[in-house]
Protein backbone atom coordinates (compact mmCIF):
# COMPACT_ATOMS: atom_id res chain seq x y z
CA UNK A 1 0.00 0.00 0.00
CA UNK A 2 1.40 3.35 -1.00
CA UNK A 3 2.07 6.04 2.16
CA UNK A 4 -0.29 8.73 -0.05
CA UNK A 5 -3.52 5.32 0.03
CA UNK A 6 -2.62 4.90 3.43
CA UNK A 7 -3.08 8.58 4.72
CA UNK A 8 -6.08 8.94 2.97
CA UNK A 9 -7.94 5.74 4.22
CA UNK A 10 -6.73 6.75 7.62
CA UNK A 11 -8.32 10.09 6.80
CA UNK A 12 -11.60 8.50 6.09
CA UNK A 13 -11.92 6.27 9.03
CA UNK A 14 -10.94 9.24 11.16
CA UNK A 15 -13.78 11.19 9.70
CA UNK A 16 -16.34 8.60 10.00
CA UNK A 17 -15.42 8.39 13.64
CA UNK A 18 -15.65 12.07 14.21
CA UNK A 19 -19.26 11.81 12.65
CA UNK A 20 -20.66 8.76 14.68
CA UNK A 21 -19.23 11.11 17.87
CA UNK A 22 -20.83 13.86 16.59
CA UNK A 23 -24.58 14.26 17.25
CA UNK A 24 -24.42 12.09 20.88
CA UNK A 25 -21.33 13.83 22.29
CA UNK A 26 -22.92 17.50 20.76
CA UNK A 27 -26.63 16.81 22.44
CA UNK A 28 -25.41 14.86 25.40
CA UNK A 29 -22.80 18.22 26.54
CA UNK A 30 -25.80 20.56 25.37
CA UNK A 31 -28.29 18.48 28.38
CA UNK A 32 -25.25 18.85 30.61
CA UNK A 33 -25.23 23.25 30.36
CA UNK A 34 -28.99 23.75 30.38
CA UNK A 35 -29.85 20.60 33.26
CA UNK A 36 -30.97 22.61 36.47
CA UNK A 37 -30.23 20.03 38.64
CA UNK A 38 -26.29 19.36 40.35
CA UNK A 39 -25.21 16.08 41.37
CA UNK A 40 -24.07 14.58 44.32
CA UNK A 41 -20.21 15.42 43.95
CA UNK A 42 -20.84 18.28 42.33
CA UNK A 43 -22.89 19.89 45.11
CA UNK A 44 -19.76 18.64 47.72
CA UNK A 45 -17.29 20.32 45.71
CA UNK A 46 -19.53 23.69 45.19
CA UNK A 47 -19.80 23.47 49.10
CA UNK A 48 -15.95 23.17 49.64
CA UNK A 49 -15.32 26.25 47.34
CA UNK A 50 -17.98 28.09 49.09
CA UNK A 51 -19.94 28.69 45.78
CA UNK A 52 -23.45 28.89 44.58
CA UNK A 53 -24.06 27.18 42.07
CA UNK A 54 -27.42 28.70 41.05
CA UNK A 55 -26.93 32.32 41.13
CA UNK A 56 -26.63 33.65 37.76
CA UNK A 57 -24.06 35.67 36.97
CA UNK A 58 -24.16 38.51 34.92
CA UNK A 59 -20.60 39.28 32.82
CA UNK A 60 -18.06 41.20 34.84
CA UNK A 61 -18.98 38.28 37.50
CA UNK A 62 -18.56 35.93 35.56
CA UNK A 63 -15.17 37.28 34.23
CA UNK A 64 -13.98 37.70 38.20
CA UNK A 65 -14.74 34.24 38.04
CA UNK A 66 -12.56 32.96 35.07
CA UNK A 67 -9.73 35.16 36.65
CA UNK A 68 -9.68 34.21 39.82
CA UNK A 69 -9.44 30.61 39.48
CA UNK A 70 -6.92 31.18 36.86
CA UNK A 71 -4.73 33.24 38.88
CA UNK A 72 -4.86 30.59 42.04
CA UNK A 73 -3.89 28.06 39.39
CA UNK A 74 -1.02 29.81 38.15
CA UNK A 75 0.02 30.35 41.68
CA UNK A 76 -0.67 26.82 42.90
CA UNK A 77 1.19 25.01 39.91
CA UNK A 78 3.65 27.81 40.27
CA UNK A 79 4.32 26.44 44.22
CA UNK A 80 4.42 22.99 43.77
CA UNK A 81 7.38 23.01 41.14
CA UNK A 82 9.51 25.06 43.13
CA UNK A 83 9.21 22.54 46.18
CA UNK A 84 9.85 19.55 43.89
CA UNK A 85 12.66 19.09 45.30
CA UNK A 86 11.30 18.05 49.06
CA UNK A 87 7.98 16.28 47.74
CA UNK A 88 8.23 12.38 47.26
CA UNK A 89 7.82 10.49 44.14
CA UNK A 90 9.99 13.38 42.99
CA UNK A 91 12.43 11.02 41.60
CA UNK A 92 15.97 12.69 42.62
CA UNK A 93 14.79 15.77 40.27
CA UNK A 94 15.62 19.45 41.73
CA UNK A 95 13.14 22.40 42.15
CA UNK A 96 12.37 24.20 38.86
CA UNK A 97 13.89 27.67 38.65
CA UNK A 98 11.82 30.51 39.21
CA UNK A 99 11.90 31.62 35.13
CA UNK A 100 10.70 28.36 34.45
CA UNK A 101 8.12 27.08 37.03
CA UNK A 102 6.13 30.82 35.90
CA UNK A 103 6.37 29.60 32.19
CA UNK A 104 5.36 26.18 32.93
CA UNK A 105 2.48 27.61 35.79
CA UNK A 106 0.99 30.13 32.93
CA UNK A 107 1.51 27.10 30.06
CA UNK A 108 -0.94 24.68 31.69
CA UNK A 109 -3.49 27.20 33.19
CA UNK A 110 -3.29 28.59 29.79
CA UNK A 111 -4.66 25.42 28.11
CA UNK A 112 -1.38 25.72 26.45
CA UNK A 113 1.28 23.76 27.60
CA UNK A 114 4.58 24.84 25.99
CA UNK A 115 7.42 22.85 27.67
CA UNK A 116 11.09 24.49 27.58
CA UNK A 117 12.04 21.48 29.57
CA UNK A 118 12.06 17.66 29.05
CA UNK A 119 9.55 16.12 30.99
CA UNK A 120 11.25 12.25 31.65
CA UNK A 121 14.60 14.99 33.01
CA UNK A 122 12.75 17.32 35.28
CA UNK A 123 9.35 16.80 36.42
CA UNK A 124 8.57 13.92 39.10
CA UNK A 125 5.50 12.12 39.45
CA UNK A 126 3.91 14.81 41.89
CA UNK A 127 4.44 17.71 40.01
CA UNK A 128 3.05 15.57 36.94
CA UNK A 129 -0.22 14.48 38.24
CA UNK A 130 -1.37 16.26 41.08
CA UNK A 131 0.06 19.70 38.78
CA UNK A 132 0.03 19.41 35.66
CA UNK A 133 -2.49 16.66 35.12
CA UNK A 134 -5.28 18.92 37.24
CA UNK A 135 -4.35 21.83 35.13
CA UNK A 136 -5.15 19.42 31.90
CA UNK A 137 -9.03 19.03 32.98
CA UNK A 138 -9.49 22.31 34.40
CA UNK A 139 -7.84 24.53 31.97
CA UNK A 140 -9.55 22.98 29.13
CA UNK A 141 -13.24 23.00 31.57
CA UNK A 142 -12.35 26.96 31.58
CA UNK A 143 -12.18 27.59 27.91
CA UNK A 144 -16.04 24.94 27.38
CA UNK A 145 -17.26 27.24 30.07
CA UNK A 146 -16.41 31.03 28.59
CA UNK A 147 -17.87 28.82 25.49
CA UNK A 148 -21.16 28.07 26.54
CA UNK A 149 -21.80 31.91 28.25
CA UNK A 150 -21.24 33.22 24.71
CA UNK A 151 -23.47 30.67 23.26
CA UNK A 152 -26.19 32.11 26.42
CA UNK A 153 -25.50 35.12 24.99
CA UNK A 154 -26.91 34.57 22.06
CA UNK A 155 -30.09 32.35 23.26
CA UNK A 156 -31.15 34.83 26.03
CA UNK A 157 -32.75 37.98 25.64
CA UNK A 158 -33.15 40.96 27.68
CA UNK A 159 -31.39 40.12 31.00
CA UNK A 160 -27.95 40.31 31.18
CA UNK A 161 -27.27 36.89 32.82
CA UNK A 162 -24.86 34.21 31.21
CA UNK A 163 -25.32 30.86 34.04
CA UNK A 164 -22.84 30.21 36.67
CA UNK A 165 -19.05 29.99 35.94
CA UNK A 166 -18.02 27.52 39.13
CA UNK A 167 -21.20 25.32 38.18
CA UNK A 168 -19.93 25.51 34.05
CA UNK A 169 -16.88 24.74 35.56
CA UNK A 170 -17.41 21.86 37.85
CA UNK A 171 -19.83 20.41 35.11
CA UNK A 172 -17.41 20.37 32.32
CA UNK A 173 -15.07 18.58 34.42
CA UNK A 174 -17.39 15.80 36.30
CA UNK A 175 -19.88 15.18 33.56
CA UNK A 176 -17.78 15.47 30.41
CA UNK A 177 -13.80 15.26 30.34
CA UNK A 178 -13.51 12.80 33.53
CA UNK A 179 -15.96 9.97 31.86
CA UNK A 180 -14.19 10.21 28.55
CA UNK A 181 -10.60 10.62 29.82
CA UNK A 182 -11.29 7.31 32.16
CA UNK A 183 -12.29 5.27 29.16
CA UNK A 184 -9.68 6.87 26.76
CA UNK A 185 -6.99 5.79 29.34
CA UNK A 186 -8.25 2.49 29.20
CA UNK A 187 -7.86 2.28 25.42
CA UNK A 188 -4.22 3.45 25.70
CA UNK A 189 -3.46 1.35 28.46
CA UNK A 190 -4.92 -1.51 26.47
CA UNK A 191 -3.07 -0.63 23.97
CA UNK A 192 0.32 -0.46 25.34
CA UNK A 193 0.56 2.82 26.94
CA UNK A 194 2.37 2.72 30.52
CA UNK A 195 0.48 3.57 33.54
CA UNK A 196 2.66 3.28 36.41
CA UNK A 197 4.79 5.28 39.44
CA UNK A 198 8.03 3.73 38.56
CA UNK A 199 11.12 5.51 39.28
CA UNK A 200 14.56 5.66 37.07
CA UNK A 201 15.77 2.63 35.97
CA UNK A 202 18.77 2.09 33.00
CA UNK A 203 17.46 0.06 29.96
CA UNK A 204 19.46 -1.51 27.30
CA UNK A 205 20.17 -0.52 23.65
CA UNK A 206 20.47 -2.33 20.25
CA UNK A 207 23.50 -0.86 19.27
CA UNK A 208 25.13 -1.45 23.11
CA UNK A 209 24.84 0.58 26.06
CA UNK A 210 22.04 2.03 28.19
CA UNK A 211 19.94 4.56 29.16
CA UNK A 212 17.74 6.25 32.17
CA UNK A 213 14.59 6.39 31.88
CA UNK A 214 11.14 6.54 34.02
CA UNK A 215 7.53 5.63 33.58
CA UNK A 216 4.41 7.50 35.20
CA UNK A 217 0.48 7.99 35.05
CA UNK A 218 1.03 8.08 31.10
CA UNK A 219 -1.87 6.66 29.83
CA UNK A 220 -4.15 8.80 32.06
CA UNK A 221 -2.08 12.11 31.22
CA UNK A 222 -2.01 11.31 27.64
CA UNK A 223 -5.52 11.00 27.01
CA UNK A 224 -6.77 14.35 28.69
CA UNK A 225 -3.83 15.81 27.09
CA UNK A 226 -5.85 14.96 23.40
CA UNK A 227 -8.94 15.64 24.54
CA UNK A 228 -8.19 18.63 26.41
CA UNK A 229 -6.67 19.93 23.58
CA UNK A 230 -3.91 20.76 25.82
CA UNK A 231 -0.68 18.76 24.51
CA UNK A 232 2.19 18.95 27.15
CA UNK A 233 3.71 15.25 26.95
CA UNK A 234 4.86 13.20 29.49
CA UNK A 235 8.06 12.89 27.87
CA UNK A 236 10.10 15.18 25.76
CA UNK A 237 9.66 13.04 22.18
CA UNK A 238 5.28 14.20 22.77
CA UNK A 239 3.66 11.56 20.87
CA UNK A 240 6.38 10.42 19.50
CA UNK A 241 7.57 8.20 22.16
CA UNK A 242 5.97 4.44 22.78
CA UNK A 243 5.59 5.17 25.97
CA UNK A 244 2.77 7.74 24.85
CA UNK A 245 1.61 6.52 21.47
CA UNK A 246 2.47 2.86 21.42
CA UNK A 247 0.92 2.14 17.58
CA UNK A 248 -0.26 3.01 14.73
CA UNK A 249 -4.12 2.44 16.22
CA UNK A 250 -3.19 4.53 19.08
CA UNK A 251 -2.01 7.56 16.78
CA UNK A 252 -5.34 7.77 14.89
CA UNK A 253 -7.26 7.41 18.64
CA UNK A 254 -5.33 10.56 19.71
CA UNK A 255 -6.25 12.19 16.57
CA UNK A 256 -9.42 11.56 17.16
CA UNK A 257 -9.42 12.74 20.87
CA UNK A 258 -7.91 16.12 19.81
CA UNK A 259 -10.94 16.86 17.69
CA UNK A 260 -14.18 15.21 19.29
CA UNK A 261 -15.13 17.62 21.69
CA UNK A 262 -14.37 20.88 19.45
CA UNK A 263 -16.44 19.79 16.84
CA UNK A 264 -19.13 18.16 18.72
CA UNK A 265 -19.77 21.27 20.47
CA UNK A 266 -20.88 22.97 16.86
CA UNK A 267 -23.95 20.53 17.43
CA UNK A 268 -24.01 21.89 21.26
CA UNK A 269 -23.89 25.13 20.11
CA UNK A 270 -27.20 24.74 17.42
CA UNK A 271 -28.71 22.85 20.31
CA UNK A 272 -29.06 25.60 22.83
CA UNK A 273 -29.89 28.19 20.70
CA UNK A 274 -32.41 26.23 19.22
CA UNK A 275 -31.57 26.23 15.37
CA UNK A 276 -29.18 22.94 15.10
CA UNK A 277 -29.02 24.07 11.18
CA UNK A 278 -26.78 26.76 12.59
CA UNK A 279 -24.42 24.45 14.26
CA UNK A 280 -23.84 22.93 11.17
CA UNK A 281 -22.95 25.91 9.36
CA UNK A 282 -20.46 26.44 11.84
CA UNK A 283 -19.32 22.76 11.63
CA UNK A 284 -18.76 23.12 7.85
CA UNK A 285 -16.82 26.20 8.42
CA UNK A 286 -14.42 24.37 10.20
CA UNK A 287 -14.69 20.97 8.54
CA UNK A 288 -13.34 22.82 5.44
CA UNK A 289 -10.79 24.50 6.55
CA UNK A 290 -9.23 21.05 8.98
CA UNK A 291 -9.67 19.21 5.40
CA UNK A 292 -8.20 21.47 3.37
CA UNK A 293 -5.20 22.23 5.31
CA UNK A 294 -4.95 18.20 5.90
CA UNK A 295 -5.15 17.56 2.27
CA UNK A 296 -2.13 20.77 1.38
CA UNK A 297 0.02 19.37 4.21
CA UNK A 298 -0.08 15.27 3.02
CA UNK A 299 0.33 16.56 -0.70
CA UNK A 300 3.64 19.16 0.08
CA UNK A 301 5.05 15.92 2.39
CA UNK A 302 4.92 13.85 -0.11
CA UNK A 303 6.31 15.79 -3.03
CA UNK A 304 9.41 14.52 -4.25
CA UNK A 305 11.43 17.31 -4.57
CA UNK A 306 15.26 15.88 -4.74
CA UNK A 307 16.45 12.90 -4.40
CA UNK A 308 16.77 12.23 -0.94
CA UNK A 309 12.90 12.51 -0.44
CA UNK A 310 12.47 10.29 -3.98
CA UNK A 311 14.90 7.69 -2.01
CA UNK A 312 12.83 7.92 0.78
CA UNK A 313 9.37 7.90 -0.52
CA UNK A 314 8.66 11.32 0.66
CA UNK A 315 9.87 13.98 3.39
CA UNK A 316 10.72 11.21 6.10
CA UNK A 317 13.45 13.46 7.98
CA UNK A 318 12.07 14.24 11.35
CA UNK A 319 9.11 11.56 11.05
CA UNK A 320 8.61 8.82 13.37
CA UNK A 321 8.99 6.19 11.14
CA UNK A 322 5.63 4.09 12.67
CA UNK A 323 3.30 6.47 11.49
CA UNK A 324 4.63 7.41 7.95
CA UNK A 325 3.90 10.80 6.44
CA UNK A 326 0.16 10.39 6.15
CA UNK A 327 -0.47 9.89 10.06
CA UNK A 328 2.49 12.75 10.67
CA UNK A 329 0.89 15.14 8.23
CA UNK A 330 -2.94 14.18 9.91
CA UNK A 331 -1.60 14.45 13.51
CA UNK A 332 0.28 18.02 12.06
CA UNK A 333 -2.55 19.87 10.92
CA UNK A 334 -5.00 18.67 13.73
CA UNK A 335 -2.32 19.76 16.63
CA UNK A 336 -1.81 23.58 14.71
CA UNK A 337 -6.05 23.62 13.67
CA UNK A 338 -6.44 23.14 17.70
CA UNK A 339 -4.98 24.29 20.35
CA UNK A 340 -3.12 21.07 21.34
CA UNK A 341 0.64 21.07 20.61
CA UNK A 342 1.17 17.39 20.82
CA UNK A 343 3.22 16.13 18.12
CA UNK A 344 4.11 12.86 16.72
CA UNK A 345 7.10 14.24 14.44
CA UNK A 346 9.40 16.76 14.62
CA UNK A 347 7.82 20.35 12.95
CA UNK A 348 10.89 21.65 12.57
CA UNK A 349 11.91 18.87 10.01
CA UNK A 350 8.84 19.46 8.25
CA UNK A 351 9.32 20.93 4.73
CA UNK A 352 9.30 24.70 4.55
CA UNK A 353 5.98 25.32 2.98
CA UNK A 354 4.54 22.35 5.47
CA UNK A 355 5.77 24.08 8.42
CA UNK A 356 4.28 27.29 6.88
CA UNK A 357 0.69 25.37 6.72
CA UNK A 358 1.28 24.83 10.63
CA UNK A 359 2.24 28.80 11.08
CA UNK A 360 -0.87 29.37 9.44
CA UNK A 361 -2.99 26.90 10.95
CA UNK A 362 -2.42 28.86 14.31
CA UNK A 363 -2.99 32.13 13.03
CA UNK A 364 -5.88 31.43 11.79
CA UNK A 365 -6.85 31.96 15.48
CA UNK A 366 -7.18 28.46 16.70
CA UNK A 367 -11.02 27.87 15.29
CA UNK A 368 -11.01 25.24 12.65
CA UNK A 369 -11.66 23.23 14.79
CA UNK A 370 -9.61 25.11 17.51
CA UNK A 371 -9.48 24.31 21.49
CA UNK A 372 -12.08 22.66 23.54
CA UNK A 373 -13.98 25.73 24.17
CA UNK A 374 -12.31 28.39 22.81
CA UNK A 375 -12.20 27.09 18.94
CA UNK A 376 -16.19 27.47 19.14
CA UNK A 377 -15.90 31.36 20.72
CA UNK A 378 -13.43 32.21 18.68
CA UNK A 379 -15.31 31.00 15.21
CA UNK A 380 -18.50 32.56 16.78
CA UNK A 381 -16.51 36.09 16.81
CA UNK A 382 -15.56 35.96 12.99
CA UNK A 383 -19.30 34.99 12.39
CA UNK A 384 -19.83 38.18 13.61
CA UNK A 385 -17.17 39.96 12.04
CA UNK A 386 -18.63 37.99 8.77
CA UNK A 387 -22.50 39.49 9.00
CA UNK A 388 -20.92 43.00 9.49
CA UNK A 389 -19.11 43.03 6.40
CA UNK A 390 -22.10 41.29 4.64
CA UNK A 391 -24.15 44.17 6.51
CA UNK A 392 -21.86 46.78 4.80
CA UNK A 393 -22.12 45.12 1.23
CA UNK A 394 -25.71 45.61 1.42
CA UNK A 395 -26.44 48.01 3.82
CA UNK A 396 -28.48 47.18 5.78
CA UNK A 397 -27.72 46.43 10.30
CA UNK A 398 -25.89 43.39 10.64
CA UNK A 399 -27.86 40.32 12.73
CA UNK A 400 -26.80 37.63 13.84
CA UNK A 401 -28.93 34.77 15.32
CA UNK A 402 -32.07 37.42 15.68
CA UNK A 403 -29.08 39.66 17.77
CA UNK A 404 -28.31 43.28 16.25
CA UNK A 405 -24.82 43.48 15.59
CA UNK A 406 -24.02 47.55 16.49
CA UNK A 407 -21.31 49.47 17.71
CA UNK A 408 -20.43 47.85 20.84
CA UNK A 409 -20.40 44.52 19.57
CA UNK A 410 -18.31 44.82 16.56
CA UNK A 411 -15.59 46.93 18.53
CA UNK A 412 -15.21 44.07 20.73
CA UNK A 413 -14.79 41.58 18.15
CA UNK A 414 -12.25 43.84 16.93
CA UNK A 415 -10.11 44.03 19.95
CA UNK A 416 -10.47 40.42 20.37
CA UNK A 417 -8.82 40.01 16.76
CA UNK A 418 -6.38 42.43 17.63
CA UNK A 419 -5.05 40.86 20.34
CA UNK A 420 -2.91 38.21 19.42
CA UNK A 421 -1.51 39.33 16.11
CA UNK A 422 -0.14 42.30 18.15
CA UNK A 423 1.48 39.53 20.85
CA UNK A 424 2.68 37.53 18.12
CA UNK A 425 4.14 40.06 15.76
CA UNK A 426 5.47 42.52 18.75
CA UNK A 427 7.26 39.86 21.00
CA UNK A 428 8.64 38.14 17.61
CA UNK A 429 9.98 41.57 16.68
CA UNK A 430 11.88 42.38 19.52
CA UNK A 431 13.41 38.88 20.36
CA UNK A 432 15.04 39.57 16.49
CA UNK A 433 16.89 42.74 17.41
CA UNK A 434 18.26 41.96 20.57
CA UNK A 435 21.79 39.59 20.79
CA UNK A 436 20.66 37.10 23.46
CA UNK A 437 17.57 36.42 22.09
CA UNK A 438 19.46 35.73 18.93
CA UNK A 439 21.68 33.75 20.31
CA UNK A 440 18.99 31.14 21.29
CA UNK A 441 18.61 30.05 17.51
CA UNK A 442 20.41 26.66 16.85
CA UNK A 443 20.51 26.35 12.96
CA UNK A 444 22.25 29.80 12.78
CA UNK A 445 24.87 28.07 10.29
CA UNK A 446 22.36 25.81 8.46
CA UNK A 447 21.52 26.13 5.00
CA UNK A 448 18.36 28.70 4.92
CA UNK A 449 19.21 29.75 8.28
CA UNK A 450 18.32 33.55 8.55
CA UNK A 451 14.63 32.29 7.02
CA UNK A 452 14.44 28.96 9.25
CA UNK A 453 15.72 30.76 12.37
CA UNK A 454 12.92 33.57 11.79
CA UNK A 455 10.31 30.94 11.86
CA UNK A 456 11.43 29.53 14.84
CA UNK A 457 11.09 32.57 16.72
CA UNK A 458 7.58 33.68 14.80
CA UNK A 459 6.57 30.08 15.23
CA UNK A 460 7.25 30.00 19.21
CA UNK A 461 5.23 33.01 19.84
CA UNK A 462 2.06 32.15 17.68
CA UNK A 463 2.73 28.93 19.35
CA UNK A 464 2.09 30.88 23.01
CA UNK A 465 -0.27 33.28 22.18
CA UNK A 466 -2.32 31.55 20.47
CA UNK A 467 -2.09 29.02 23.48
CA UNK A 468 -1.17 26.17 21.27
CA UNK A 469 2.27 25.53 22.60
CA UNK A 470 4.22 23.04 19.73
CA UNK A 471 7.28 24.57 18.71
CA UNK A 472 9.76 23.66 15.97
CA UNK A 473 12.11 23.10 18.61
CA UNK A 474 15.41 24.38 16.81
CA UNK A 475 15.46 27.29 19.49
CA UNK A 476 16.81 27.44 23.00
CA UNK A 477 13.40 28.80 24.66
CA UNK A 478 15.00 27.43 28.14
CA UNK A 479 15.58 31.25 29.08
CA UNK A 480 14.71 34.13 31.09
CA UNK A 481 13.69 35.83 28.06
CA UNK A 482 12.05 33.48 26.03
CA UNK A 483 10.54 32.17 29.21
CA UNK A 484 9.03 35.10 30.65
CA UNK A 485 8.04 36.68 27.21
CA UNK A 486 6.40 33.64 25.77
CA UNK A 487 4.75 32.98 29.15
CA UNK A 488 3.54 36.47 29.21
CA UNK A 489 1.94 36.08 25.83
CA UNK A 490 0.42 32.81 26.95
CA UNK A 491 -1.05 34.60 30.07
CA UNK A 492 -2.15 37.80 27.62
CA UNK A 493 -2.96 35.61 24.71
CA UNK A 494 -5.65 33.39 26.47
CA UNK A 495 -7.34 35.80 29.03
CA UNK A 496 -7.73 39.30 27.34
CA UNK A 497 -9.78 37.74 24.59
CA UNK A 498 -11.56 36.37 27.23
CA UNK A 499 -12.34 39.51 28.47
CA UNK A 500 -13.95 40.78 25.40
CA UNK A 501 -15.79 37.42 24.68
CA UNK A 502 -17.86 37.84 27.70
CA UNK A 503 -18.42 41.42 27.13
CA UNK A 504 -19.82 40.38 24.09
CA UNK A 505 -21.71 37.97 25.51
CA UNK A 506 -23.40 39.92 28.19
CA UNK A 507 -24.24 42.73 26.01
CA UNK A 508 -25.93 40.20 23.35
CA UNK A 509 -27.67 38.96 26.25
CA UNK A 510 -29.31 42.18 27.57
CA UNK A 511 -30.85 42.74 23.89
CA UNK A 512 -34.41 42.02 22.74
CA UNK A 513 -34.18 39.66 19.56
CA UNK A 514 -35.23 40.73 16.42
CA UNK A 515 -37.86 39.57 14.00
CA UNK A 516 -36.48 37.82 11.02
CA UNK A 517 -37.52 39.09 7.66
CA UNK A 518 -37.14 38.36 4.19
CA UNK A 519 -33.84 40.58 4.13
CA UNK A 520 -32.19 38.55 6.94
CA UNK A 521 -29.08 37.09 5.77
CA UNK A 522 -29.78 33.60 6.60
CA UNK A 523 -26.80 32.31 8.39
CA UNK A 524 -27.27 28.35 8.01
CA UNK A 525 -27.01 28.66 4.53
CA UNK A 526 -23.90 27.21 2.34
CA UNK A 527 -23.16 30.59 1.20
CA UNK A 528 -22.80 31.78 4.52
CA UNK A 529 -20.13 29.08 5.65
CA UNK A 530 -18.42 30.14 2.64
CA UNK A 531 -18.20 33.72 3.32
CA UNK A 532 -17.04 32.83 6.96
CA UNK A 533 -14.35 30.58 5.18
CA UNK A 534 -13.14 33.36 2.89
CA UNK A 535 -13.15 35.73 5.50
CA UNK A 536 -11.02 34.05 7.74
CA UNK A 537 -8.54 33.23 5.42
CA UNK A 538 -8.46 36.77 4.47
CA UNK A 539 -8.36 38.21 7.62
CA UNK A 540 -5.50 35.94 9.07
CA UNK A 541 -3.82 36.49 5.25
CA UNK A 542 -3.64 40.62 5.25
CA UNK A 543 -2.61 40.21 8.46
CA UNK A 544 -0.14 37.89 8.70
CA UNK A 545 1.80 37.92 5.03
CA UNK A 546 4.59 39.79 5.54
CA UNK A 547 5.84 37.59 8.60
CA UNK A 548 4.98 34.46 6.72
CA UNK A 549 6.80 35.76 3.52
CA UNK A 550 9.92 36.74 6.00
CA UNK A 551 9.86 32.59 6.91
CA UNK A 552 8.75 29.66 5.99
CA UNK A 553 7.83 31.44 2.37
CA UNK A 554 11.18 32.63 1.84
CA UNK A 555 12.77 29.39 3.08
CA UNK A 556 10.39 27.18 0.49
CA UNK A 557 11.67 29.36 -2.05
CA UNK A 558 15.21 29.63 -2.13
Amino acid sequence: MSPALAGVLQLTALTAALALAYRPLGDYMAAVYASPKHLRIEKVIYRCIGANADAEMRWPAYLRGVLAFSAAGVLLLYLLQRVQGGLPLSLGFASISPDQAFNTAASFVTNTNWQSYSGEQAMGHVVQTAGLAVQNFVSAATGMAVAVALVRGFARSRTGDLGNFWADLVRGTIRVLVPIAVLGALVLVACGAVQNFSGIHEVGQFMGGAQQTNGGAVASQEVIKELGTNGGGYFNANSAHPFENPSAFTNLFEIFLILVIPFALTRTFGKLVGNVKQGYAILATMGIIWLGFTALMMWTESAHGGPALQAAGAAMEGKETRFGVGASSIFSVATTLTSTGAVDAFHSSFTAFGGGIQLLGMMLGELAPGGVGSGLYGMLVMAIIAVFIAGLMVGRTPEYLGKKIGTREIKLAACYLLITPTLVLGFAAASMVLPDALGSMLNTKALGAGSHGFSEVLYAYTSGANNNGSAFAGLNANTPWYNTTIGLAMLLGRFLPMVFVLALAGSLAEQQPVPQTAGTLRTEKPLFAGLLVGTILIITGLTYFPALALGPLAEGLS
